[in-house]
């Protein structure tokens, strides 16, 4: 099983912590990843817009000139698409951009945008993450000493503190163990975790 160090938030070495190599030191397989990443982004779009087609826009009941002696194109309707006003031609309408993905690939694709981040150096492990008060000041000093900027915090369980500290803080992003994502993960350079959340991340995907 890989090792790696464990810290407190004044970055001071206080043990060593073994990972789980199917969680934390498998095969970065690049497909799986962008595949999830498609996935969550698919999911997030709205999918709202829309637009009118010649026989939603309103108007165009009667045809605009006779048929023949004019010299002029025949026409049938001021609503055509080439009008203006008129109808559009395969514009957007309402649709569902998500699509499946099974759940034994989102794990994997966890497994290994977690496995990216520590084979890449930008994984620490802290054994906790405790703050005196609620203080985006005392955060932002605690964060600085791992990493200048695009850190991911993970923890188990509640820590209103931080997350309260930390949410005017940009570039920085606090997340429960049980709401880890790839996305996330993929997103800011530098990943936290304290033991706590090692630990429900290696029940959860081993």
């Amino acid at each position: 099983m890989a090792k790696i160090a464990v810290y407190d938030i004044n970055r001071q070495q206080v043990g060593e912590r073994e990972l789980a190599d199917d969680v934390f030191n498998t095969d970065v397989k690049g497909y799986l990843i962008h595949d999830m990443v498609r996935y969550q982004l698919a999911a997030r779009r709205q999918g709202t817009a829309d637009t009118k087609g010649r026989s939603e826009v309103r108007g165009g009941g009667r045809k605009p000139f006779k048929q023949k002696g004019t010299g002029g194109a025949r026409q049938g309707c001021i609503r055509a698409p080439h009008y203006v006003g008129g109808g559009t031609v395969f514009g957007p309408t309402p649709r569902d951009y998500s699509f499946k993905l099974n759940r034994k690939v989102k794990k994997a694709a966890l497994r290994c945008a977690l496995s990216a981040r520590f084979k890449g150096e930008k994984l620490a492990v802290l054994n906790a993450i405790e703050l005196e008060k609620i203080s985006t000041k005392a955060c932002a000093e605690f964060l600085s000493r791992f990493a200048n900027e695009n850190v991911l915090v993970v923890f188990a369980g509640e820590n209103q503190k931080l997350e309260l500290s930390a949410k005017n803080l940009p570039h920085v992003k606090v997340l429960r163990a049980d709401g880890v994502n790839v996305y996330d993960v993929m997103k800011y350079r530098t990943l936290l975790l304290t033991e706590d959340a090692v630990a429900h991340l290696e029940g959860a995907l081993v």
